[in-house]
């Protein structure tokens, strides 16, 4: 049985779950120290879900991988951790080692993706790989240069 929807307690609703995951203003009644570590929680939740989505990324990263995520994420909504990861790449691409190059360059010989609209898969592409290139020919990824085999 439910009861008549309240539209103030909705908002508030809304509003906590903005300050918990995209950084958004405290709402009026609620603990701050709380409501941060709740935030902080959910942030290293995101790390860890980038990092098994983008193993490579997380790697190049090290020890300060869940900083330099978290950092990043505080104040961007989720879209996923495949997007997160994505979009954390992307944000950083001219910092990236060679291996989480080459895990996004493979990521976008795959998949088609603006940053806004999911991915969609691709069927035929070539992207440069450090070192090599990749190319996908329906549904088959193949790297070819120096650096294919590693």
């Amino acid at each position: 049985m439910s009861g008549p929807f309240d539209p103030g307690l909705a908002a508030a609703q809304e509003a906590l779950v903005l300050a918990m995951t995209s950084g958004g203003p405290l709402p009026d009644g609620f603990d701050a120290a709380a409501v941060g570590a709740a935030a902080r929680g959910i942030l290293l939740k995101r790390a860890g879900e980038a990092a098994r989505a983008w193993p490579a990324l997380a790697a190049s990263y090290g020890p300060a991988w869940r900083e330099a995520f978290t950092g990043w994420a505080a104040a961007r909504p989720t879209r996923g951790s495949f997007r997160d990861g994505w979009d954390f790449a992307r944000a950083h691409r001219g910092d990236l080692g060679a291996g989480a190059a080459r895990e996004l360059a493979l990521a976008e010989v795959r998949w088609s993706y603006d940053g806004e609209a999911p991915p969609r898969p691709r069927a035929l592409a070539v992207r440069r790989t450090p070192g090599g290139v990749a190319v996908l020919v329906r549904g088959y990824v193949r790297v070819f240069g120096r650096a294919a085999n590693r």
